[in-house]
């Protein structure tokens, strides 16, 4: 079934420690602040360990990892090639500042490259996703002199300055300055299609037509750049439909507008291809990326720019810089990761198991569920959109729901936990998002479990 080779059975849970896991869980609790959290209200699990698709904690409990942590762990959990790099590169050089060439950092770039569509072919490290947007933004609005940047409601692009603005979902609202220079506009999503079209040609047209008109009216000569997720990730995993990617192409060389591809969460595998873009035929200007680059390991992320704009800073400086750019202990396992995910199959791997199993097996699932919606994905990159009802799609708990109101997914996603998967739940939404190496046998675990998880969300059904 597979392209990996055989693999070996998870490590079994540790002997249970509660007294070791008390003692973490009480240090946190007394220093660490989370994030995106009230700290008065959390109860962070203490993790004792995690290999492949597993993790486990300090009461011996393990669990399968349907969310790849954050829809980062690629590669899973401690895959020893990467462990034995990052040991390697800090035997041999821990840290060097960003101007000096160094051989792993210039071979994590080449091997990028490589992979990336068209003449993305030079590489700005950052230490992580929300820094590639910054960056990409920044070369974008330098390269046309114009100050205004579009991108979609339904998306993510990070919580620093700009990429919070950026961002769609409503983590954005509390720093939302409202002078970012920064305009929203609707993406195509039929099951939920705000331009009320019947079939997936319809929502492409309504949707680019939409594109065009808010760029009409902001003014094409302001606007330096469209960014997209290829296939928006916590927003819901919407697969654009065919013609989008490529006629949102078409509008930017028209105007002159930059066009920028989030591939940090679908990039490196996810959606079955190495970039979610392959998918569609479309090379962007820039491309962001960093999660799956080296499955987190050490943080790591970028900007692939093409030919064009990397001209404009052959004779005047690039005007930003981080002390970490292309760190080696992050581009050496960047290296190790890709060059796994290459000799494995890792990225064959997740394409024939979202084919052959979590599509086919969540469409099965769907059917037996009311509180399924609707199935959609790529890879192992899926989303099942959990409704009151089936007929009038009403979402199962409202938009950005918290306490009382949140209470079906609360018990959808406890209910998972207890039968041992660990979900990736957002809204009305839970998100099948696991490492691409899963195996067959692993996949069919994780949906039997969520399966059976999910009559917690079909009680809440009318």
């Amino acid at each position: 079934m597979s392209a990996l080779p055989a693999q070996p059975a998870p490590t079994p849970s540790p002997t249970p420690d509660p007294a070791t896991g008390a003692a973490v869980k009480a240090m946190d609790r007394a220093h660490v602040f989370h994030s995106w959290s009230a700290q008065g209200l959390i109860d962070p699990l203490a993790v004792a360990g995690a290999e492949g698709a597993y993790f486990w904690d300090y009461d011996g409990n393990r669990y399968l990892d349907f969310s790849s942590q954050l829809v980062n762990t690629n590669i899973g959990h401690q895959h020893p090639k990467v462990v034995a790099a990052v040991r390697e590169q800090a035997a041999k050089l821990c840290t060097i500042a960003p101007g000096f060439a160094v051989d792993v950092r210039s071979e994590a770039a080449r091997l990028i490259a490589e992979r990336t569509p068209g003449d993305l072919d030079k590489i700005f490290f950052t230490n992580g996703g929300a820094e590639a947007v910054e960056n990409a933004v920044r070369m974008a609005r330098l390269h046309t002199g114009r100050p205004k940047v579009l991108s979609a409601y339904r998306s993510y692009h990070g919580a620093t300055a700009a990429a919070i603005n950026l961002t769609g979902d409503p983590r954005r609202w509390p720093s939302d300055t409202a002078s970012a220079g920064v305009v929203h506009f609707w993406g195509p999503f039929l099951y939920r299609s705000p331009f009320h079209s019947a079939d997936e040609r319809q929502e492409c047209e309504r949707a680019l037509a939409h594109l065009e008109e808010t760029i009409a009216f902001e003014g094409p000569q302001s606007i330096a750049a469209i960014i997209l997720e290829t296939v928006p990730g916590t927003a819901g995993i919407m697969v654009p439909p065919p013609g989008y990617l490529a006629g949102v192409r078409e509008i930017c060389d028209r105007y002159g507008i930059v066009f920028v591809l989030d591939e940090v969460m679908a990039g490196f595998g996810r959606t079955g291809h190495w970039f979610a873009a392959d998918h569609f035929g479309v090379t962007p200007d820039l491309l962001t990326f960093a999660k799956g680059v080296n499955s987190g390991y050490v943080p790591l992320g970028g900007v692939a720019i093409s030919a064009e704009i990397a001209a404009d800073f052959d004779q005047r400086p690039y005007p930003g810089g981080l002390t970490y750019s292309g760190h080696p202990l992050a581009c050496a396992s960047a290296v190790a990761t890709i060059n796994a995910m290459a000799e494995e199959g890792i990225v064959e791997n997740a394409a024939e198991i979202g084919e052959k199993v979590i599509g086919p097996g969540l469409r099965e699932i769907a059917e037996r569920h009311p509180s399924v919606g609707e199935v959609r994905g790529l890879g192992v990159f899926w989303a099942l959109d959990l409704v009151k009802s089936k007929e009038t799609r009403e979402p199962l708990v409202p938009y950005n729901a918290s306490g009382p109101a949140n209470q079906p997914m609360a018990e959808f996603a406890a209910a998972c936990k207890r039968g041992g998967l660990w979900p990736f739940v957002n809204m009305n939404r839970t998100h099948v998002v696991p490492p691409c190496t899963i195996t067959e046998a692993e996949a069919k675990e994780g949906l039997a479990i969520l399966d059976e998880a999910l009559s917690a969300a079909d009680a809440h059904t009318v």
